[in-house]
């Protein structure tokens, strides 16, 4: 596989909501979200790095603070001071514009955990993997739409055993194929993969958390108002009747 380096002109972020254990899961959370932001190169550089530096400038004396879904929920850290709820709502529309008006395309994959060991038990495929499946089969289906094969993917580190995993199957994947894609489709692509903790504060990474949970919190609770969710919805990648958003089962 070459390294494509800076001559791509899409770059992959990945993140995700909640956790991929079928032994152990979560009543109150209980889907596994894998969410991928693809964004051309020369937009992330020139309009998305700047804006979401200013943004951060406006409420900190620096950039480095980052932005995490979770955090904001709970004014937890450096977002303290949204438990003041005039400052809270002066931030969360500005970090809603921002969402908004920022180009990006995304992709969501979602595993029910309950149905989906249910539906396989012992045979129950690891959700990170299935959504990662599930994904690489959309990705693919963009760039071959696009006439591009390179595209560099930057995931959240979550620990070296965790990478390792994930990495193998990542590159199984691109060498193998999945149960629905062959194989030869994904060999013709070129996608480095690379791990950034949240201290190396990439933007790109910060915007998949920040588009994550909404959607999780969507396939939860439907019904509920949701206006993050109503943000990203409209961002979600749809070409040829393909559509970057997958509940399973």
């Amino acid at each position: 596989m070459k390294n494509v380096g800076g001559t791509s002109k899409y770059i992959a972020f990945v993140d995700e909501c909640g956790d991929q254990s079928l032994d152990k899961i979560d009543n109150d959370f209980p889907i596994f979200v894998l969410c991928t932001l693809v964004i051309e190169r020369k937009v992330y550089a020139e309009q998305i790095i700047p804006a979401m530096g200013r943004f951060k400038l406006k409420y900190w004396t620096h950039e480095g603070v980052n932005l995490h879904s979770r955090d904001i929920r709970k004014a937890y850290g450096p977002y303290g001071f949204l438990k003041d709820v005039s400052l809270r709502g002066q931030f969360m529309p500005e970090l809603s514009s921002l969402m908004q008006t920022l180009p990006y395309r995304v992709f969501i994959c979602a595993i029910r955990k309950h149905a989906h060991k249910e539906r396989y038990g012992v045979n129950a495929t690891n959700p990170y993997e299935l959504a990662l499946e599930y994904t690489m089969e959309r990705i693919c289906h963009f760039l071959h739409h696009k006439n591009e094969s390179a595209l560099p993917f930057v995931a959240e580190a979550r620990g070296k055993n965790e990478d390792e995993s994930l990495e193998r199957v990542f590159y199984r994947i691109l060498s193998n194929g999945t149960s629905q894609m062959a194989g030869e489709r994904f060999k013709k692509l070129d996608c480095p993969l690379v791990f950034r903790r949240k201290y190396d504060n990439i933007a790109g990474i910060q915007l998949a958390d920040l588009c994550a949970h909404p959607c999780a919190r969507h396939i939860l609770k439907p019904t509920q108002a949701n206006q993050a969710y109503d943000i990203v919805k409209e961002k979600l990648y749809k070409e040829d009747g393909v559509l970057g958003w997958k509940v399973f089962p």
